[in-house]
């Protein structure tokens, strides 16, 4: 079934929180330059850091990274940043909409939230990356995710430096793929079409 779902990405979500900058940084100079797919990420951080991490990982990949605007069209090749204090969420249209309201999991931007909502939009065709982290945020998105055919990688808990969110995901997601943070750049570039 996961090869399937291989030839069958329409879009990639990452979540992480505290440890997965490191991750990040090491994953994105290695991803293919010819995404067939969008990149979204949702990454817990504070206000006022917005173009930082947006900088960091402009200067490591050849894909074009932006902000996440309200209304941005997901474009193949295209990494979007969900922007601190902001809920990001999927639309049907395959566009973004950005969300004011309460924080999920003591957390806005919420991984729950865009894995859940790009869940219900791309359905079979998504595929969710759990990084390293402090809480269980992201967990019960990627129980949606797996509910909707999509296919859910969770971070070796072994390799985060904070284990728990994704020791979580492995406890809780049945048949997730596990993976070291090394070999994530591998498994994305053969997503591609």
């Amino acid at each position: 079934m996961a090869e399937t779902l291989r030839n069958n990405c329409k879009a990639l979500v990452i979540g992480g929180s505290a440890g997965s900058l490191d991750v990040l940084l090491e994953l994105f100079p290695s991803l293919s330059e010819n995404m067939s797919f969008p990149i979204i990420l949702v990454t817990h951080r504070k206000s006022g850091n917005d173009a930082l991490l947006t900088d960091l990982l402009t200067s490591r990949t050849r894909l074009k990274v932006n902000e996440a605007e309200e209304k941005d069209r997901l474009l193949p090749g295209n990494v979007y940043i969900a922007p601190a204090d902001y809920h990001l969420l999927i639309e049907e249209n395959e566009t973004i909409s950005l969300d004011y309201s309460e924080k999920v999991n003591y957390s806005r931007p919420s991984i729950d939230v865009t894995f859940q909502s790009a869940a219900e939009v791309y359905k079979d065709g998504l595929v969710c990356i759990l990084l390293s982290g402090s809480n269980a945020d992201g967990v019960e998105g990627l129980k949606t995710v797996k509910k909707l055919g999509g296919l859910v990688v969770v971070q070796n808990p072994k390799t985060a430096i904070i284990p728990y969110m994704p020791q979580q995901a492995v406890n809780e997601v049945r048949s997730a793929v596990v993976l070291d943070a090394g070999d994530m750049a591998a498994f994305i570039n053969k997503l591609v079409k």
